[in-house]
């Protein structure tokens, strides 16, 4: 019998349009680390703006790199055991054709690597408003190095990897459920378990310094937000990204009004931080969930998210542990809810024909929520943790007390976020104390 005849037409080609599409979904998202730079940095006290700022924009490059060399082949390349993959052409980006295809699509690999990449670069950015006021810069960017290799990385290939176990035991994530968000807010809890509080903590007002920026930062997250999830389709040929663009848009509007709601009935005010906090958690929890669930289930997500976590950001007073900016309330939490609530809510008619409980499907696809769920969050949360042990038995992870009450933009970064002297914030201070004029204006500012 003679071969098969494979018509060119039958095969994925390159497509300039998905290709076009992808790289600006890829700008998108790298906007997104920006945006989290100033809604963590206006979020903190006048004090650690730019260490806040620092600690977001540092990750652009260490990941960028650590990607390059062997973290991209470890997320996506053949797996091994369900637990890592592994391309020896993929390291160092050395084997890649310009017009190679990423499996089954039909934009080039190279596009697809950028993409992802920039998800790689967003995830620890996520931890560091935890860590706010207290953290030495060089141990967070040995911690970015290590938490990148040995946690971000694998738990990507779980999730979307080929032979992941996540990926193959059917669990649902369209954009990050588990691999960004939950993988980051354990991360941020275990991480402060091992630091501890900062000095102060429910003594002193620690309110933010500039809620302008606090707001720019959400706007630009929510704007970046829409490559982060449309884009993870991959394409536009079939219309679910154009659903989960949509659900993005409606699941945060939805959470805003929810975390107000609360706000109003529970303090009082609608406040600017919880409207912009509301619309995170809103996006959060849509991540997981958007390209599985209707627009009104979109509403539900939304609406649930801003409530429970308006609700969260509370424990930290309750239990004791410092979450500086409410990531565990915000990105934990939202994960969790938008991942679990796939297994209620999916509605057949989206990405794929997985039906939740409220749709007829049973709770098949909960349990399976669950595992991906609670199984991320257990791996994130000790291994974080064991590092943050390893790094501060080792070099320390806190500045010292003296650092911390004066300022850590001056003791880490030798600069102050705003000039009020008129002397420039920029000049290098070699580590010496401010003088008394500047120590009076910062008290001024930060009470």
């Amino acid at each position: 019998m003679a071969p098969a005849i494979t018509l060119a037409a039958e095969a994925p080609t390159l497509s300039a349009a998905n290709t076009g599409f992808m790289l600006i979904c890829s700008a998108l998202v790298m906007l997104m680390t920006p945006g989290l730079a100033f809604f963590y940095g206006g979020m903190v006290r006048v004090k650690s703006t730019l260490n806040m700022l620092m600690m977001s924009f540092i990750s652009l490059g260490i990941v960028t790199v650590l990607w390059v060399l062997y973290g991209f082949s470890m997320a996506f390349g053949t797996d091994s055991g369900g637990l890592v993959g592994w391309n020896s052409d993929w390291v160092g980006l050395s084997g890649i054709g310009l017009t190679e295809l990423w499996d089954g699509t039909t934009i080039p690999l190279f596009v697809f690597l950028v993409f992802q990449m920039m998800f790689a670069v967003l995830t620890p950015a996520l931890i560091s408003g935890a860590l706010a006021d207290r953290v030495k810069f060089t141990a967070w960017a040995l911690f970015i190095a290590l938490w990148a290799t040995v946690v971000y990385f694998p738990v990507a290939h779980w999730v979307w990897g080929s032979g992941g176990w996540a990926f193959e035991l059917g669990v649902i994530d369209f954009a990050g459920g588990t691999a960004v968000h939950i993988n980051a807010g354990a991360a941020a809890l275990g991480v402060i378990l091992v630091i501890g509080k900062r000095i102060g903590f429910k003594k002193d007002p620690m309110r933010p310094h500039s809620l302008p920026l606090v707001m720019l930062g959400a706007a630009l997250l929510w704007f970046g937000w829409f490559g982060f999830n449309a884009g993870s389709w991959l394409g536009n040929d079939d219309g679910v990204g154009a659903l989960m663009f949509v659900n993005t848009q409606i699941a945060t509007a939805a959470a805003v009004l929810g975390w107000l709601a609360y706000e109003k009935i529970r303090h009082g005010a609608f406040t600017t931080l919880g409207a912009a906090s509301g619309a995170v958690a809103g996006l959060v929890a849509i991540t997981p969930a958007g390209g599985a669930v209707t627009p009104l289930g979109a509403i539900a997500v939304g609406a649930v998210s801003g409530v429970l976590c308006a609700m969260a950001v509370g424990l930290k007073y309750k239990f004791g542990y410092d979450d500086s900016l409410d990531v565990i309330g915000v990105h934990l939490v939202g994960g969790v809810i938008g991942s679990l609530l796939v297994g209620l809510l999916a509605s057949g008619k989206g990405q794929s024909d997985v039906e939740g409980l409220f749709y007829g499907g049973g709770l098949d696809q909960f349990w399976k929520q669950c595992a991906g769920v609670f199984g991320v969050l257990a791996y994130s949360l000790v291994v974080s943790a064991v590092l943050a042990l390893v790094l501060d038995k080792a070099i320390g992870m806190r500045v010292s007390e003296d650092d911390e009450v004066a300022g850590i933009d001056r003791a880490e970064h030798a600069e102050t976020a705003y000039d009020y002297s008129g002397a420039g914030g920029g000049a290098a201070l070699s580590g010496a104390a401010p003088a008394p004029a500047d120590r009076a204006e910062s008290k001024k500012v930060d009470a």
